[in-house]
């Protein structure tokens, strides 16, 4: 592991200011991008995996890339059952980082996020724990709205409810998300710098590495907001 990461650069340097503005119009607005059926299908296998283990608590792991931190996910909340999602089946084939045998209570799956999330809400199955690390930041002021607090996917993150916690070294991505949740819920949600005693995903321990702050909000989800 290299420390050679350049820190985000942007011209954007505050919280983007229509961010509430999209925040509003997707909470008035009802999705209707068809699910594809694949997104259906890895949906449904994750789902009776989960139910033939025991039907633990539920874990989800957004965007888990190499998988690295589903794992140790899984060693943190082993009374827990950890699902790893991303959509790109090159990194979920690079889960080299360990060896070893598999702990029982994971597994990761293939999917687009966006029809994974929604899927799980309209068959209420709601994550006791939620995370999203180091999401693609999306930097460049246009681009607000491919930022999962600026997309139409966002009411359903929020109302799936859990213990919600994103991390990423932009401090104004986590900002933006804290002030999004804020709107969806009225929960007061706060930006925060901190410095894990062991990162848990590649992205973290190369940050930390190449001397980046990073951040993170938490907020704890009623669901169905």
């Amino acid at each position: 592991m290299y420390a050679n990461s350049s820190p985000i650069t942007s011209a954007q340097t505050a919280r983007h200011e229509q961010l509430l503005t999209l925040v509003d119009k997707h909470a008035r607005s009802q999705f209707l991008k068809p699910i594809l059926d694949y997104n259906r299908e890895a949906f449904e296998l994750s789902m009776s995996t989960w139910k033939q283990a025991g039907e633990a608590p539920l874990i989800l792991d957004a965007g888990c890339g190499v998988g690295l931190s589903t794992l140790h996910l899984a060693a943190r909340y082993p009374d827990y059952f950890v699902i790893g999602v991303d959509q790109s089946a090159d990194r979920l084939a690079r889960m080299t980082a360990w060896q070893g045998e598999i702990p029982f209570n994971l597994m990761w799956v293939r999917a687009d996020l966006v029809d994974y999330w929604r899927l799980m809400y309209l068959e209420g199955i709601r994550p006791a724990r939620h995370y999203i690390l180091y999401p693609n930041p999306w930097p460049k002021i246009g681009h607000v709205a491919r930022r999962w607090h600026g997309h139409a996917v966002f009411p359903t993150i929020a109302a799936l409810g859990g213990e919600l916690e994103c991390r990423s070294n932009w401090q104004i991505y986590i900002d933006e998300l804290s002030v999004a949740l804020n709107r969806l819920t009225g929960l007061p949600v706060a930006c925060e710098t901190f410095e894990p005693q062991s990162p848990i995903t590649p992205f973290e321990q190369k940050y930390l590495l190449s001397g980046h702050r990073l951040w993170r909000c938490r907020a704890s989800l009623p669901g169905r907001i």
